[in-house]
């Protein structure tokens, strides 16, 4: 059983893991638990494989009346995850954060079934640390780790990702040629996720003059939230250099056209651009648990393989360090160099790898 989502940062991993453990044994039985009304609900079935749904959400940092009903949540999820671990008897447990792994996981090892845990950031999630003692198996993805969890439950597997993002020379001109950009002008690829994220946005929209006087083009992803807004507002003489879209399906073409990359800092994000080895500026958004979109940014700052503008002065300064960026050509490649070796292509592989040695070790006793 696979459990956790909220965020398309784990309902892929989630999805990734489950293909490779089908790619092991294909006769594999796989079973989803999510959260009734969030993005897994959709994805999982999409993806071709059964999921439940539980009545759970997070804890919010305000008094509202969600927060009075957390503990009845909390429960109900956990009597309702009791039934379905009855019915469906897995080997082994999965939990790559998000609100509906709490229970089950809880559940889980309440009754002595091996569970793994797969914790994407560089600051663990509350779900996990509070997960971390009871599970046998910890994933993770960044150095430091042992300060959230017992060292010897590491294991160091990196965070799954999307196989068709490698770029080449060939995919470079297809991008150009699909996005109807110039393959004469540097090229910056802004990413927001598939909402979209107004800081970045209006940073866009704050820079555009400045980066077209820089012969600069701009592939931005607005997010389905923001598409008509930025268009509107964005003036006709920017417009041979600045395309906005709402959505980018072919992110390999994406990527192969890019010379920088601005993104926010979620896990499933530097994991992929990690891959490309793409120079990127990130923003981390403030708006998540804890604040680990600026550590995850902040340890990529450290290893020397990215730049950081935080989300407070990045309508001021993101073209600016966008456009360092793109003309410092040593400080281009000392950060691709670095993001290359943190990538780690087959993280979906070590993790089922990991599943299928806890769900061995239950089959035995």
């Amino acid at each position: 059983m696979i459990s956790g989502g909220g965020t398309g940062g784990h309902v892929y991993p989630a999805i990734a893991i489950a293909h490779a453990l089908r790619a092991r044994h294909a006769d594999t039985e796989i079973l989803f638990v999510g959260a009734k009304g969030r993005m897994e609900m959709e994805k999982v079935p999409e993806a071709g494989y059964e999921i439940e749904g539980l009545w759970i959400s997070g804890i919010q940092r305000r008094l509202t009346l969600d927060n009075l009903s957390f503990p009845l949540k909390v429960m109900s999820s956990i009597m309702k995850s009791r039934g379905i671990l009855s019915r469906f008897q897995p080997d082994a447990v999965v939990g790559v954060g998000g609100y509906a792994s709490g229970p089950l996981l809880y559940a889980a090892t309440g009754r002595k079934i091996p569970a793994l845990v797969q914790e994407q950031n560089s600051f663990a999630g509350l779900t996990n640390k509070l997960l971390g003692p009871k599970v046998q198996t910890v994933c993770v993805a960044h150095k430091g780790m042992d300060k959230f969890f017992a060292p010897e439950k590491i294991v160091f597997t990196g965070n799954p990702v999307r196989k068709d993002i490698r770029i080449s020379e060939e995919k470079r001109a297809e991008g150009m040629k699909a996005f109807g950009l110039d393959p004469d002008k540097k090229t910056v690829l802004v990413l927001g996720g598939s909402l979209g994220a107004r800081t970045l946005n209006e940073g866009i929209l704050a820079g555009a003059e400045k980066l077209k006087g820089h012969d600069v083009q701009v592939l931005w992803q607005t997010g389905k939230f923001y598409i008509e807004e930025m268009e509107q507002r964005l003036p006709e003489a920017m417009r041979s250099h600045i395309h906005p879209r709402q959505f980018i399906r072919e992110m390999d073409l994406a990527y192969a056209v890019a010379d920088v990359v601005v993104s926010r800092a979620g896990a499933l994000s530097i994991s992929e651009i990690a891959l490309t080895g793409r120079p990127t500026v990130f923003v981390p958004s403030p708006n998540v648990a804890e604040d680990h979109q600026t550590k995850n940014a902040q340890s990529l700052v450290e290893e020397g393989a990215a730049a950081m503008v935080r989300d407070g002065e990045a309508v001021k300064n993101l073209a600016d360090e966008a456009i360092a960026l793109l003309n410092d050509a040593k400080r281009q490649e000392t950060f691709s160099q670095n993001l290359k070796k943190l990538a780690m292509p087959d993280a979906d592989e070590r993790i089922a790898d990991e599943v299928l040695k806890l769900a061995d070790r239950y089959r035995n006793r």
